[in-house]
């Protein structure tokens, strides 16, 4: 016998098979950008600098942009030793990383501080840019990462990001992307 929820989830594949409708990429934290086109730009509070990143500084670099959900976790900090690890490759091939999450300046600094950090950690304490890359969840950034180009282009996603060997993936992914530019 056949349930309800199998003819129904025939059904709606079938209509949107005929309709030729598609929805936008969806992950936890909401809608996410499409690829191959511009992301919008955003400025916020960081502990680095002049205290203010706009993400439009970078036009020129390729930006790896990635969202984690909180400073000093076990999680959050194997993911940004790793970065840092591979810092003079990234920077190698003209790339800048941007941290994002909901901490504030003064936590983001703590970090760097304790971790030895030396990328930009951006405070986005009202969660409206991790909303923006449909990277929120109750009121808390999720761990994702997205690879923009020289032009401000959206050129990869990263939504199961595992932290132990996210960076790694993050530059053999970069590699393929300039390979075919």
């Amino acid at each position: 016998m056949i349930s309800r929820r199998t003819v129904l989830s025939v059904i709606i594949a079938i209509a949107v098979t005929i309709c030729g409708w598609s929805s936008p990429v969806l992950a936890l934290g909401g809608p996410q950008l499409p690829l191959n086109e511009l992301v919008p730009n955003f400025t916020l509070p960081t502990n680095t600098g002049d205290g203010e990143i706009s993400l439009s500084d970078y036009r020129g670099q390729w930006v790896v942009l990635y969202f984690y959900p909180q400073d000093f976790t076990s999680g959050c900090t194997l993911e940004a030793r790793r970065f840092q690890q591979d810092l003079p490759k990234y920077q190698a091939q003209n790339t800048q990383i941007l941290g994002v999450s909901v901490d504030d300046v003064d936590s983001h600094r703590e970090f760097c501080d304790a971790e030895g950090l030396t990328f930009p950690l951006l405070a986005d304490t009202t969660g409206k840019v991790s909303k923006i890359y449909g990277s929120l969840l109750s009121g808390m950034s999720l761990r994702h990462t997205y690879i923009i180009d020289p032009n401000g282009i959206l050129k990869e996603r990263f939504l199961g990001v595992r932290p132990a060997i996210h960076s790694a993936e993050v530059l053999a992914r970069l590699d393929e992307l300039k390979d075919a530019v």
